[in-house]
């Protein structure tokens, strides 16, 4: 039960930092390569104190981490982080599988069945 409850932290943290349009546009940035705050704030029109905030999120949620390069803080996107919310999302990736195979076969079922009334029909 405490592996779970983590585990619910951990995802937790993950979307929150996900929620945030520009803070996924930062994922992708640093999806590329490692980026200084001056780094990523040149790409925005907000203010590198907006930007902190965002990599503050972003690394609490797991998703990014820091180190200290002299004076710089570089942040490096965290794969694992990512992981964290692709497990969540898995687990209904087969929920819809299910459900989607089953309407498959509905409407396979429905399409064979409207295909051999209308050949009754040429026939006759």
């Amino acid at each position: 039960m405490i592996a779970v409850a983590q585990q619910e932290n951990n995802a937790q943290g993950a979307f929150r930092a996900l929620a945030d349009p520009t803070r996924r546009d930062i994922l992708f940035l640093l999806s590329e390569r490692d980026m200084s705050i001056c780094d990523i704030a040149s790409q925005y029109v907000i203010t590198r104190a907006a930007v902190k905030k965002h990599l503050i999120i972003l690394e609490e949620g797991g998703l990014i981490s820091v180190r200290v390069n002299g004076r710089e803080r570089i942040n490096r996107l965290e794969p694992l982080g990512l992981k964290t919310a692709n497990d969540w999302f898995e687990h209904f990736n087969h929920f819809w599988s299910d459900r989607l195979s089953k309407l498959k076969e509905v409407v396979e079922k429905a399409e064979k069945k409207n295909n051999q009334s209308t050949k009754g029909h040429q026939l006759e």
